[in-house]
């Protein structure tokens, strides 16, 4: 088992603990309540073992917290498909995963993306997308079908034009300024974000340099507010459980609140655009 996945079972095992701390009962207490063996009460609490929907029930109803059994049990079902390896996810390349967004981002009616370094992958040029997708492939140690992806993460942007379809994206002005490719590359895609800032049905903000502290967080996608997905060095996380995706929605508003708009987020991307000018 991965140590991220460990780490699910670990939270999971927190989340419980503390219910069962908060009864009053002590291992001993609930494991002969529940008629389990000794050691299976600490087994779940450190991720050693994952509870069945059963075990999450009992230990609701003798922890006095029925009103939490149904996340929990959300939890469970979804604590091991939740966690994908890229190399899992990418075993035959890249081509594969772009087909996947497509379906997702089909499906939402309304997508926010977060990105604090990178230019989201429905806004990026075919350029961007090639070396973003060229690095991802050598580190990774992947198949390389960078054609193949290119190409459907262009197709995905066909989404964009749907009119039953909305879109709220946050960057973090760093994303404006770290290069992907050459200067050439970057005063294109600057020049794609401010088209697409004027575009129906899409906002786009930036989150000045200076923003004070508020949330820490990595990049993150939100389809409607049914699942987010994160990721990460080594894998892709899938959010699902009700009060984990409002967790990231209220992060998103808070990123959101933060962001700048309209003639403010275009004159960002303006100056960055002009330093790249100078300096190609």
């Amino acid at each position: 088992m991965s140590d991220s996945l460990h780490q699910l079972r670990e939270a999971l095992g927190g989340r419980l603990r503390e219910l069962r701390l908060n009864s009053g009962l002590t291992g001993t207490d609930l494991a002969n309540l529940a008629g389990w063996h000794q050691t299976k009460v600490s087994k779940i609490e450190y991720g050693k073992t994952k509870p069945t929907d059963a075990d999450i029930r009992t230990w609701c109803e003798h922890t006095n917290a029925l009103d939490q059994m149904p996340d929990l049990i959300a939890t469970v079902r979804n604590i091991e498909a939740s966690y994908l390896e890229w190399r899992r996810v990418l075993g035959s390349g890249t081509k594969r995963r772009q087909q996947t967004s497509i379906k997702l981002e089909s499906e939402a009616k309304l997508i926010r993306w977060y990105e604090p370094n990178l230019i989201p992958g429905l806004l990026q040029t075919a350029e961007y997308a090639e070396g973003i997708m060229r690095n991802f492939i050598e580190f990774q140690g992947i198949p390389n079908d960078l054609d193949e992806g290119v190409s459907k993460r262009m197709e995905r942007q066909q989404i964009l034009y749907r009119r039953d379809h909305s879109f709220h994206f946050v960057i973090a002005q760093q994303s404006l300024y770290t290069t992907v490719g050459d200067d050439q590359v970057m005063i294109g895609q600057l020049d794609r974000l401010l088209a697409v800032a004027g575009m129906p049905r899409i906002t786009l903000g930036v989150v000045p340099a200076e923003s004070p502290y508020r949330v820490n967080m990595t990049n993150f996608i939100m389809f409607d507010s049914r699942m987010a997905m994160v990721e990460t060095v080594t894998a892709e996380l899938t959010i699902t459980q009700p009060r984990e995706v409002a967790m990231y929605g209220r992060a998103f508003d808070i990123l959101a609140t933060q962001s700048v708009t309209g003639k403010q987020a275009r004159d960002l991307i303006s100056a960055a655009l002009e330093r790249r000018a100078e300096s190609a």
